[in-house]
């Protein structure tokens, strides 16, 4: 007999279709339990204990949402179980997979999020396939850690590792490991082409972690003609500003020094918030506006997704004081986020 603890948090897979509009209902968590037992051959076999610690579509989510699931789980003494598995809607998906990676690196178990493309009372949908890849990954398993299986349109499953999901790309309900590199694949009965877990480093193991995720961090996104001018710093504790897929941004000022993120980090410098830049790979070779970011005070988070870049530093800036212990915390590989070229 296997024990799984389902913390159930709402989402497309926690919804039903009211007159067109979907919304979390109270009775779709059971609908998925009851669905898992009459499709799975050994349903008998699995025992569930079930927790709800809120309902809500998932980008209606913020930040302290995440305290809220640790918080859940570590009351419902977690050593207890075999396995754990989130429910969660797709929005967000990548950014609490992250935030529970990073709080649970030393997991000796494996925490799966589930979610799913449509309702579960629409036959199309992909949720109680990837609900069923989650407990098999229980039962078999695989790893311990914090994974996400997902089957995108028209393919088979794969499993993610938390801290490398990204966001759905535009348009589209499907989902990608950082570099399309994903953990392992699943064929309805086993894992197949499983890579090795990206273990954390020595020193990882050793923190105590605070699940406080309310650090203020401004989250900047560029784009051609972006206008700096139109921020206010106050109560911001550090911005992580976003990059070109060149791991560049906007340094001239040619068009204005509203536009130039060299111009914006001096506004910062003077109300001493730090400014930090992801995502980007650490190489030889950079590009010239890259090295006048870093010349100018910006520090750079490497080789990681912007997802688990901003998960990680508000998870620092909620457990460091110093600018150092920061740093220090986020060039640390925690739960394998640092990705190789």
């Amino acid at each position: 007999m296997k024990k799984i603890l389902v913390v159930f948090t709402g989402g497309t897979i926690g919804s039903t279709i009211t007159d067109g509009s979907i919304d979390t209902s109270a009775a779709a968590a059971y609908t998925l339990i009851q669905q898992f037992q009459q499709h799975y051959p050994n349903a008998d076999a699995i025992q569930f204990d079930i927790l709800q610690p809120f309902a809500i579509l998932s980008e209606n989510l913020a930040p302290p949402a995440w305290t809220l699931i640790i918080d859940a789980i570590n009351a419902s003494r977690p050593d207890d179980y075999d396995g754990i598995i989130v429910t969660h809607g797709t929005d967000t998906l990548a950014y609490t997979a992250a935030a529970l990676s990073f709080y649970f690196n030393n997991l000796n178990k494996p925490l799966l999020l589930v979610s799913s493309d449509y309702p579960l009372n629409n036959p199309n949908g992909n949720g109680l396939a990837n609900f069923i890849c989650a407990v098999e990954f229980i039962r078999q398993h695989i790893a311990d850690g914090v994974f996400v299986p997902y089957r995108n349109a028209g393919d088979t499953i794969k499993v993610h590792q938390g801290s490398r999901l990204t966001c759905s790309l535009q348009l589209t309900g499907d989902f990608f490991s950082v570099r399309n590199q994903n953990f392992s694949e699943f064929d309805g009965q086993n894992f197949i082409n499983t890579l090795p877990v990206n273990q954390s480093s020595p020193t990882a193991k050793q923190l105590r972690l605070n699940p406080n995720f309310s650090s203020p961090i401004l989250l900047i996104k560029p784009y051609p003609g972006l206008d700096y001018n139109h921020f206010n710093l106050h109560g911001v504790k550090a911005v992580l500003h976003d990059l070109y897929h060149s791991g560049t941004a906007c340094t001239t000022e040619q068009w204005g020094n509203r536009h130039s993120l060299i111009a914006f980090l001096k506004v910062c410098q003077q109300q001493e918030v730090p400014v930090y830049l992801a995502p980007a790979f650490k190489s030889e070779n950079a590009y010239q506006s890259t090295r006048d970011l870093l010349k100018h005070g910006a520090e750079m988070l490497w080789n990681m997704s912007l997802e688990a870049a901003y998960v990680k530093l508000i998870l620092a800036a909620g457990n460091f004081d110093s600018k150092q212990a920061l740093m220090d915390f986020m060039s640390l590989d925690i739960a394998g986020e640092h990705i190789c070229r």
